[in-house]
């Protein structure tokens, strides 16, 4: 009997445990993330005031009167430029990411095969940007570009500017500036470190006999890595897109320092609604479907995984 006690005391501590692990993360979404989202949803099926929100609950007569206002959700659809600028932001947002990691899984392929001693150092130089302030590295790739820029005339020079053009990036072959070039670079710039270090995670973790038992058995190197290594690194190249393709949907300050009137994205758009046009019902509106064309393909996705990994078993 008394073994059995300790054993039911045993379960119950281990049960508490576990639900204390798992709830603080809970809590936390619950606080940073549910709570503003519910309150930003609220505001976008409200009335605008003068200066203030008008409150969707109402009491008069003895009566509890809910007002939801969708009229802004059906002007979103119905409106081109939203739906172009949504587009818009999709579209830079994706190739940024692919671009981060065509350049960020070599990087982190070769950090993940050099040598041990060599490995801290490689990593400290993919965080190096971040000792620097966003705006600094953002303002910096300015002055590069604009006109008389060590690196507009270097690409001016060497023929790039024309095939820029060519590929319609550029408006004119000299002009770098405030057009979709200069857009992708800053945000593929600034954020390939956050596609890098997931790879490299994954990468420093795969174990090299599967590729020494794949050239045993005739394997060449670059069939070794498609089959092997780059299935294996699949969880690192998810979650550096993720984190590479989720605040480029939203990003403001690249777009609005270095993009131009065609590269307008849905960040710019929010910015004007909630600060130039006062209008704080619609522009959390154009947030809320922000976040669903966000939200909506990652749970579709991590239920594909889950059915997978279930008929894997």
């Amino acid at each position: 009997m008394k073994a059995i006690a300790v054993i039911a005391a045993t379960q119950r501590r281990w049960l508490r445990g576990r639900s204390v692990v798992i709830g603080i993360p809970y809590l936390w979404l619950l606080a940073f993330f549910l709570l503003p989202f519910f309150i930003v949803v609220k505001i976008s099926v409200s009335e605008m005031e003068t200066v203030s929100v008008k409150d969707i609950l109402s009491w008069s007569d003895g009566v509890l009167q809910l007002t939801v206002k969708l009229s802004n959700y059906a002007y979103i659809l119905a409106d081109e430029l939203y739906f172009s600028t949504y587009v818009a932001s999709l579209k830079y947002a994706a190739a940024t990411t692919v671009l981060c990691l065509f350049i960020g899984y070599p990087f982190a392929y070769f950090m993940a095969r050099s040598r041990a001693t060599l490995q801290p150092a490689l990593l400290m130089l993919v965080m190096l940007p971040f000792w620097t302030s966003f705006l600094l590295r953002v303002y910096a790739w300015k002055g590069l570009l604009s006109d008389g820029g060590w690196a507009a005339e270097l690409l001016v020079s060497t023929g790039v500017g024309d095939l820029l053009y060519a590929l319609g990036l550029l408006t004119v072959p000299d002009k770098f500036m405030h057009t979709p070039f200069s857009l992708v670079l800053g945000m593929t710039y600034t954020y390939l470190p956050f596609m890098i270090l997931p790879l490299y995670g994954t990468l420093s973790k795969l174990d090299l006999r599967l590729l020494e038992a794949a050239a045993d058995l005739g394997a060449t190197p670059w069939q070794a890595f498609w089959r092997i290594t780059v299935p294996m690194s699949r969880a690192g190249i998810i979650a550096g897109s993720m984190l590479v393709f989720i605040p480029c949907v939203g990003e403001f300050v690249i777009p609005e320092l270095l993009g131009g009137p065609q590269t307008l994205m849905i960040g710019r758009v929010l910015w004007d609604e909630f600060f130039s046009n006062n209008d704080w019902p619609m522009a959390s509106t154009l947030a809320v479907v922000m976040i669903l064309l966000i939200l909506v393909p990652l749970a579709l996705f991590h239920r594909y995984q889950a059915q997978a990994r279930e008929a894997g078993r």
